[in-house]
């Protein structure tokens, strides 16, 4: 891969997947959870929560998302952006182990807050990063190859977490979300050394003047 794409770029990708990987294990049963948990398998409620749990996230990340992109965007350099990657990444971790413990509506509305604080950190910073780091020439190859990995996480997770709650249970399909979005963070600190020595390099020191007052 290293020959195809580069490190930082590549490290991205793999990010990417193990994250949706991760989320893509609870999409297909998240409903069901709410019924057999939260709702106690009144379906009318259930639908009212799994509602208002979209409508809290959606909210809530384009509320952020904007502010925080604009943010990254004012202050110089990628440090920020690493970090806010990062952070929003360990945050989103944290979320299924919530699920674990919830048990009346306002806790999944809660955590879906959470969720979508973390991602609108997250995706702006992941994208700034990705964007300048992109192999010049290779744009298109390499967003098609980021695309491919998100699709490519998703429907095998799909497909796994239907399994996997029918035969271990929900507790361990949360688990599994936070241990693979956990394993997208720490994949991040990978290129760590690559952004900020990027950013030393591209530190001008400014001369000492020929004239001095």
């Amino acid at each position: 891969m290293s020959k195809i794409i580069n490190k930082v770029v590549g490290i991205l990708i793999a990010s990417d997947f193990f994250l949706n990987l991760g989320w893509g294990l609870l999409a297909p049963v998240f409903a069901i959870f709410i019924v057999q948990n939260i709702a106690v398998r009144d379906m009318s409620q259930a639908a009212e929560v799994a509602g208002f749990a979209a409508l809290f996230y959606w909210i809530t990340k384009s509320i952020l998302e904007i502010p925080f992109g604009h943010f990254l965007d004012k202050h110089r350099g990628e440090k920020d952006d690493f970090w806010f990657m990062v952070i929003g990444t360990f945050i989103t971790a944290i979320v299924p182990i919530g699920y674990l413990f919830s048990s009346v509506p306002w806790h999944i509305y809660l955590l879906q807050i959470l969720h979508a604080t973390g991602m609108a950190m997250a995706l702006p910073s992941w994208s700034a990063i990705f964007t300048r780091h992109i192999d010049k020439g290779k744009e298109a190859f390499e967003w098609s190859i980021s695309s491919t990995s998100i699709g490519a996480g998703a429907g095998i997770a799909g497909g796994l977490g239907g399994i996997m709650a029918g035969v271990v249970g929900f507790k361990v399909v949360f688990i599994f979300v936070s241990l693979f979005t956990a394993m997208a963070a720490i994949l991040l600190i990978v290129i760590k050394d690559n952004i900020f020595k990027k950013e030393k390099d591209s530190v001008i020191i400014p001369s000492r003047p020929t004239v001095e007052p």
